[in-house]
């Protein structure tokens, strides 16, 4: 089973993450194939993206419980990042749609897209901090850009949980609705879109992105998380999370 599924119909492009089993928690198989995902919507005909979720999270973070990959770990988390620039890079504007848990990396791939739409009841946080960990996917740029610097530290050194109602106070998603209405709203805000011309969205996209350099901000975050992933704080906060029962 691939751990992402996309299917374009009527000029949208669906791209759903699909490891329910662990509520969609980020391991090397779910990053490469959801970098394909994106590519295969660049080269397709669709106009806009629907960024989710299979089962009861749109993605939990990483995966602890995985082992940690051997080889380069500045190529694995440069590919981590990949997802991030593909997001912005691609000419569709893309749309994520959050439900359930949407920790640390799953919360950064939302902020990677365009637009965000959440579940009321969606569950937001940024816990590198308390982890020990550093933030990936340009969260150190983008979440500041939407929320402003002060809120952004609040989060990100408080790291603690807060719902889609919160989220959208924060200017940090577009809009909260009620868990059953999300898929039908994101698909209502896609085909709006998709009614479009195509070449004036892109560039639309493309204008308001032009002064967002991230490029500085993801070389600075992996500096950052390869001095984390090997402290002792990682190692401890690890092994507590895989001895949970």
């Amino acid at each position: 089973m691939p751990t992402v599924e996309f299917a374009v119909e009527d000029g949208i492009a669906q791209i759903r993450l699909n490891r329910p089993e662990r509520l969609n928690a980020v391991a090397v198989v779910l990053v490469d194939d959801f970098l394909a995902a994106l590519d295969a919507t660049a080269r397709s005909d669709a106009r806009v993206v629907v960024l989710s979720g299979n089962g009861r999270a749109f993605c939990a973070g990483h995966d602890l419980k995985e082992p940690t990959p051997a080889g380069d770990s500045r190529a694995r988390l440069d590919r981590l990042q990949d997802v991030t620039r593909r997001l912005r890079g691609l000419r569709q504007p893309v749309i994520a749609a959050v439900h359930g848990y949407a920790i640390g990396a799953g919360a950064e791939f939302a902020l990677g897209c365009d637009l965000i739409l959440a579940a009321e009841d969606a569950v937001f946080a940024f816990p590198e901090v308390s982890l020990g960990l550093s933030v990936t996917g340009a969260a150190s740029r983008l979440l500041p850009l939407l929320v402003g610097p002060l809120k952004a530290k609040e989060l990100l050194l408080l790291g603690e949980r807060f719902d889609g109602r919160k989220a959208a106070e924060l200017g940090m998603v577009n809009a909260a609705v009620p868990a059953e209405q999300l898929q039908a709203e994101a698909l209502s805000w896609a085909k709006r879109i998709a009614e479009h011309p195509p070449a004036a969205a892109a560039m639309a996209k493309r204008v308001l992105d032009a002064t967002t350099d991230l490029e500085p901000a993801l070389e600075l975050e992996v500096s950052h998380a390869l001095i984390t992933e090997t402290s002792a704080a990682v190692a401890a906060s690890t092994e507590a999370f895989r001895s949970r029962t």
